[in-house]
């Protein structure tokens, strides 16, 4: 069954949705559709969650085919297809070719589909507002999944000297380091965790530990000093256990929400050519995790695929 259509709601309406599975809990409907009221849009964002729609992953590319003769101005693209999606665009980005994933597809006016990758963009927006004067010399990039990817390319693009990625699969960590260049990026194992924390000016932390269906922390509590900066890119919660951990260790942090709001916005800009409040957009966040957390509200976590 094909999306309905968006045609008899106005040409001034903006339809965008987001591709992905299980994503019933996204917040990105709701923060998005604030900020797009805000700006005086009559702006709607639909979930097309794959697992209710009783869809396949390989199916995406007839996901947005279906949503552009629909008349949607965009989509967002989330676990497990922001790969999946790349071979049935008709263009990329140049960063979204560079690492290799889409999270945001614009329909052009003449019907072409574009990929895009904000991921990168709102997690360099997010340390460069959140964690501005810190030294970025060497940084350890914990995980090498699409956020981690996303991270490793925003610090690069912040003139970071090396980025150690550190994966469980050291082979996953290796790929990754040599998709951006072994003169400034290395590959390696949990296991050099220690040694290249000692070393390192900041933390950035891109797998899934931490959030509600998998707290706990990703690495020693020993190995955090005041020195070290800590950035994370779970959301939901917000305060997750590295953080708590490292403040009380004495370092400056960086909460996930920063890269959410900053690839958002980056994204409604796309999508309506208008520059949302990214200020404003960080309150509508907040508040939109308080009312989950609120009794009978749903507590689940979230990353940008950080898996």
């Amino acid at each position: 069954m094909s999306l309905p259509s968006t045609t008899s709601r106005g040409t001034d309406q903006v339809v965008v949705g987001l591709i992905g599975s299980g994503i019933g809990p996204s917040l990105s409907p709701a923060l998005h559709e604030r900020e797009g009221a805000h700006l005086g849009l009559d702006y709607e964002y639909r979930r097309l969650d794959l697992d209710e729609l009783h869809r396949a992953p390989e199916a995406v590319g007839d996901l947005v085919d279906e949503a552009r003769l629909a008349g949607y101005r965009g989509l967002n693209i989330t676990h497990p297809c922001k790969q999946l999606v790349i071979p049935h665009l008709d263009e990329l980005s140049r960063a979204a070719a560079e690492i290799g994933a889409v999270n945001t597809v614009v329909f052009e006016p003449d019907g072409r589909t574009t990929g895009h990758n904000t991921d990168w963009s709102g997690f360099r927006n997010g340390l460069i507002s959140g964690l501005p004067d810190v030294r970025r010399d060497r940084v350890v990039l914990l995980g090498a999944g699409g956020a981690g990817a996303a991270a490793a390319y925003a610090l690069l693009s912040l003139g970071v000297r090396t980025v150690h990625v550190v994966d469980q699969d050291v082979a996953r960590a290796r790929e990754l380091a040599d998709r951006f260049g072994a003169d400034r990026t290395t590959g390696a194992p949990v296991d050099a965790l220690e040694n290249l924390l000692a070393d390192a000016d900041g933390l950035v932390h891109a797998t899934p530990t931490g959030m509600a269906e998998h707290p706990g922390l990703p690495l020693p509590a020993r190995l955090l000093r005041p020195e070290l900066w800590v950035a994370e890119i779970v959301y939901r919660p917000l305060e997750t256990e590295l953080l708590r951990v490292a403040r009380a260790a004495g370092c400056a942090t960086l909460d996930g929400g920063a890269m959410a709001v900053h690839q958002a916005v980056a994204a409604m800009r796309l999508f309506t050519g208008i520059e949302p409040d990214a200020d404003r957009m960080v309150r509508h966040l907040h508040e939109l995790i308080r009312a989950e957390n609120a009794p009978g509200g749903s507590n689940t976590g979230g990353a940008p695929d950080a898996s």
